[in-house]
């Protein structure tokens, strides 16, 4: 994944921000601030969702499993269970193990690293399972968080060596030599373990304990180049499973959330956030009216202090900023609320998983325009649809 932003070209998937998001990210995303934003924004919850506590991806491209997973863990919540910190890095871990398959059997033709999408969560979740965050943590070799930049290089020259196929034919042990270097750095998966006094296996874990079925979410967005109400490819890099999405209209997007969060569903989101006009310091996001660089300094200066007017978002501008790059597959989060600002405008709440350095202890507030300008994929559970959408979709 490349960021039209140099300074934030580091970014890999669903954002490899994160001692990134901690550091240099608080000088170049959060530079997008003013000390005076949060008295200038008032915000009123209408709608909050319950949800676990924000986590830290560090230094990962991990934020599609910190975000899927916190999806699902409000989805434990949501049907009367006890949620449980799933294992984050668990998932990401066996996500590699098929990306690595997939790239082996393309010749390196797709993307590697970190990256990910919100499907990849449900799908490990249906095949690997899951395992509690206290059991599987990722964190092999004395850091205290995420660290896998050298990880990734050695996964990657593994990979590219077995590419090369200097023995006219590729051995079985590629494979098993490919896992032996996640254990050493995320460490060893086991086969059953014990949980509050029963003992399970991933897949029975997943079963008996978080107890949700990943085939009950879909994926949807919104492309003008396949007919609305289909299923189509979503074209970004990391989707390296190559999964389709359904087609519905820009405006269908918030309409959707909106119906999923009165229902009491939150939401899964996966959008580009390296626009000027997204502020993770002062947890704001939206539009402006005026184009950045139309801006004059004045006008920069005070982009986030306070409600500003918005652009109206149009079908076919989210299409060229989709198709010229200005619009990336940089992040996922979770939308779990709704709240207005002083003037009654409705702003989704969305959790983030860059630790609690922002304005609003890693939570974020997000215009409806900018959800419908930056989305890349929203993640719902199928029942969260109102009737009539569900129809359109044959679902």
């Amino acid at each position: 994944m490349n960021f039209k932003k140099a300074s934030l070209i580091a970014l890999t998937g669903f954002a490899a921000i994160a001692s990134y998001a901690q550091d240099n990210l608080v000088n170049s995303l959060s530079a997008n601030a003013s000390a005076k934003a949060k008295e200038k924004f008032v915000f009123t919850p209408v709608i909050s969702i319950s949800c676990t506590d924000v986590k830290n991806q560090g230094s990962s491209g991990t934020c599609w499993s910190y975000s899927g997973n916190s999806f699902l863990e409000s989805e434990m919540i949501r049907n009367g269970r006890q949620a449980v910190d799933i294992a984050e890095i668990y998932t990401a871990r066996c996500v590699y193990i098929e990306k690595a398959k997939n790239y082996v059997r393309m010749h390196g033709a797709v993307s590697w690293g970190d990256g990910g999408a919100l499907h990849d969560v449900t799908n490990i979740y249906n095949t690997y399972g899951a395992l509690p965050q206290e059991l599987y943590t990722g964190l092999n070799y004395g850091t205290d968080k995420n660290k896998f930049g050298e990880m990734q290089d050695l996964l990657k020259g593994m990979l590219d060596g077995v590419i090369k196929n200097s023995n006219g034919q590729l051995t079985p042990n590629w494979l098993p030599a490919f896992t032996a270097v996640l254990d050493t750095y995320l460490g060893k998966v086991p086969e059953t373990f014990n949980y509050k006094g029963k003992n399970y296996t991933p897949q029975t874990f997943a079963k008996e304990v978080i107890g949700l079925n990943g085939n009950d979410y879909i994926e949807l967005s919104s492309l003008t180049t396949a007919p609305y109400y289909t299923q189509t490819f979503l074209p970004v890099p990391d989707n390296w499973s190559f999964s389709q999405v359904y087609n519905v209209t820009h405006t269908d997007l918030t309409d959707i959330i909106d119906n999923a969060l009165k229902a009491g569903y939150t939401v899964g989101w996966a959008t580009d956030v390296s626009e000027k006009y997204f502020s993770w310091k002062n947890g704001v996001a939206f539009v402006p009216e005026t184009p950045i660089e139309k801006m004059s300094p004045a006008e920069l200066g005070d982009l986030f202090n306070g409600p500003k007017k918005e652009m109206t978002i149009t079908a076919d501008m989210r299409q060229k900023a989709f198709d010229n790059y200005e619009t990336q597959d940089d992040h996922g989060m979770q939308i779990v609320g709704i709240s207005k600002d002083q003037n009654g405008k409705e702003y989704y709440i969305v959790k983030n998983s860059w630790g609690l350095s922002n304005d609003y202890k890693g939570f974020l507030y997000v215009t409806k325009n900018y959800v419908q300008y930056k989305t890349t994929a929203l993640m719902v559970h199928k029942n969260s649809l109102a009737k009539g959408m569900a129809q359109k979709l044959k679902l």
